[in-house]
Order: C-alpha cells, then sequence, then structure tokens
C-alpha cells in the first residue's frame, strides 16, 4: 500500500498544511485579544492573557470604519455585477463564435491576470482622472473588474464548451432567439461557475488595496482596506486595533466562502476541464 492509499496519512498531511495557512489566521485572532503591553512580548503567546475586548472597543471608536464597510461591500457588489455582465457575453463569444485573433485575446486576458495591481495603478489613475473618474465608486468598481474579469473569462469560456451545441440549435429550431438561448439553455447549465466567479470576484475586490489608495483619495469612497493601513504608522502601528479591524473584515470573507466553498470549488474545477 503506498503513502497515497493511506487515508490517515492524508489526513494528517492536509490537517499539517491546513494549519500552516492558517497559522496566520490565528495570529491574527489572538493578537486582538491582547493587552498592548503583550503584544510585542518576547515569548509570543498563542491564547492571550489576560484576556481583554478593548482592542475591538478602539477599532469600532473609530469614525472612518462604518463608512469604509459600506464603501467596500458597494465596490465589492458592483464589480461582480459588472464581472457576471461582461464576461458571460464575452466568454460566449470567445467559445462559440469563430474569429480571427480569438486565441490572442484569451492570450492578452491570461497576462493581464498575471500583472500586479501596482503595475495597472499609474495607467488607471491617469485614465480615470481624465474621464473623472477618480474618487468615484464606478472608477474604483472598473478598476477592480480588470482584475476579475479575465480570471471570469478563463473560468466561464470551458464552462461553454462543454455545453452541447445540439441543445442551443434545438431551442432556436423552437423559435428561441439567442437572449433567449443564453437565458434559458445556456446560463442554467453555467450556474456552479457563474456562482464560483461571483464568490472569487466578491473575495478578490473586497481585499483588494492598491486600487483603494490610489484612485480612492477621500474616505467617501476608500474601502476598508485603506482603513487599515491608516493603523501603521511611519514610527508606531497599533497593532492591537490593526488585528482587531482586520479581524472584523475578514468576517464577511469567511461567511461568503462557509456559504459558497462547493460552488466556488466546483465551478473552479468544471471550468478548468474542457469536456
Amino acid at each position: 500500500m503506498t503513502a497515497l492509499q493511506r487515508p490517515w496519512l492524508r489526513t494528517a498531511t492536509a490537517a499539517v498544511v491546513a494549519a500552516a495557512f492558517l497559522m496566520p489566521v490565528l495570529l491574527m485572532v489572538s493578537t486582538s485579544f491582547k493587552k498592548p503591553d503583550r503584544i510585542l512580548a518576547a515569548s509570543p503567546q498563542w491564547i492571550p492573557s489576560p484576556f481583554t475586548t478593548e482592542n475591538y472597543s478602539a477599532a469600532l471608536a473609530n469614525p472612518a470604519l462604518p463608512r469604509a464597510l459600506l464603501n467596500s461591500l458597494v465596490i465589492s457588489g458592483g464589480v461582480v455585477a459588472l464581472t457576471l455582465l461582461l464576461a458571460v457575453p464575452l466568454s460566449y463569444a470567445l467559445a462559440r463564435i469563430p474569429m480571427r485573433g480569438s486565441g490572442a485575446m484569451l492570450l492578452a486576458l491570461l497576462i493581464t491576470q498575471l500583472l500586479p495591481a501596482i503595475v495597472l495603478a499609474a495607467p488607471l489613475f491617469i485614465l480615470e482622472r481624465k474621464t473623472g473618474l477618480q474618487n468615484t465608486y464606478t472608477g474604483l468598481v472598473a478598476a477592480d473588474t480588470t482584475l476579475t474579469l479575465p480570471l471570469a473569462v478563463v473560468v466561464l469560456r470551458p464552462l461553454v464548451q462543454r455545453i452541447p451545441v445540439e441543445l442551443e440549435e434545438a431551442a432556436l429550431v423552437d423559435g428561441c432567439g439567442l437572449p433567449g438561448v443564453l437565458g434559458y439553455v445556456v446560463l442554467p447549465l453555467m450556474a456552479p461557475g457563474l456562482i464560483a466567479v461571483a464568490g472569487m470576484s466578491f473575495l478578490l475586490a473586497w481585499g483588494e488595496f492598491v486600487f483603494g489608495l490610489t484612485l480612492g483619495q477621500t474616505p467617501e469612497v476608500q474601502p476598508v482596506t485603506v482603513v487599515l493601513n491608516s493603523f501603521a504608522g511611519p514610527v508606531r502601528t497599533a497593532w492591537g486595533p490593526l488585528m482587531a479591524t482586520a479581524t472584523l473584515v475578514s468576517v464577511p470573507v469567511v461567511c461568503v466562502f462557509t456559504v459558497l466553498h462547493r460552488f466556488i470549488v466546483g465551478g473552479l474545477t468544471a471550468g478548468s476541464i474542457k469536456g
């Protein structure tokens, strides 16, 4: 019996890997309940002693936090809507319509996905400043969509290719136009991929920092990630309130992933295989 055929060994390996990834999260939560003089102690403590909630009181007392949470919710929701609105027809066109340059277009989307946000920040800043979209929800939603749209197309295009063309032809014969084919045939069969794309788009937009800092220069539109950065000063960092705020900000992400994790994993897996 090989090592991969031993269930207990696979479980133990998975537990070790999961613990390694969860260690920063556990340290974040633990630090949020520590006294300020215990946070940077020489001997780190995983279990806070004494236990305190004063960091959460300081975090919730920050007047910028409620507005920033609302901004992040609006921006993330807008990114999800715009990503799906653009990715569905683009994925369908790349999968179904023979056209010159479709391969180059897909390659360009893949290259765009590999670029870090800081590379796109400067040209987007200039473009949005000239068009008047700087310091607006629209500008931030459009900027964040440049990060989520390539991933959405990469996931959804193989899903469209797996749908039998005969189903669409039968719908057309029955008098259903192209919008009806998309609405009644294609989209229901793409549901796992659509949910996966929506979930990933929300998570990416919620955690985006570079565009929020460069394109949203007023508190009225800045996301919560920028508020997190405000706790880090050039001389001193308020680690307690910072970790408490980070823990609060992580709650929506954990909730979204908990609810949609099966769809996200299933949608990404389905979108990675061409039938």
